[in-house]
C-alpha cells in the first residue's frame, strides 16, 4: 500500500475511534495526527484527509438520519437552501467536516516539517 492509502485508512479508522469519545473536532485531531506521522506530497496533504472525513461524515449522517426516516434532517435541510433534501444535507455536512480535516492535515504536515529536519 502506498502512503496515500495508508493515510486515508488511518485517518478514517482514527476518526471513527475518536468520535466515540470526543466531540465533532475529533476528526481534526485524527487528520492532524496522521498528517504528523505519515508524510504526503503537495495537494494530497489536504485532499486525503478531506476525502476520508467527507466519506466518514456522509456515511455517519446517513446512518443517523436513516434511523428516524430523516425526520430531523428534512427539517434542518429546510433552513439551508437545500429544498428539504436530507441527502444534500449529508453532502453539505461531509464537505464541511472534510474542509476542517484537510486543514488539520496540512497543519499536521507543517508541524512535522517545523520540528523534523529532512535528510540530505
Amino acid at each position: 500500500m502506498n502512503k496515500n492509502s495508508i493515510n486515508f485508512l488511518s485517518t478514517l479508522i482514527l476518526a471513527m475511534i475518536l468520535s466515540q469519545f470526543l466531540p465533532w473536532w475529533s476528526v481534526m485531531l485524527a487528520a492532524f495526527v496522521t498528517g504528523l506521522f505519515i508524510s504526503l506530497k503537495k495537494l494530497f496533504v489536504f485532499l486525503i484527509p478531506f476525502l476520508a472525513i467527507t466519506l466518514f461524515w456522509m456515511a455517519y449522517a446517513f446512518i443517523l438520519g436513516n434511523a428516524n426516516d430523516f425526520t430531523l434532517a428534512k427539517k434542518i435541510a429546510v433552513l439551508f437552501p437545500l429544498q428539504g433534501n436530507p441527502y444534500l444535507l449529508a453532502l453539505f455536512t461531509g464537505i464541511i467536516g472534510g474542509i476542517a480535516a484537510g486543514i488539520a492535515g496540512v497543519f499536521g504536515s507543517q508541524f512535522r516539517t517545523m520540528f523534523i529536519k529532512p535528510n540530505r
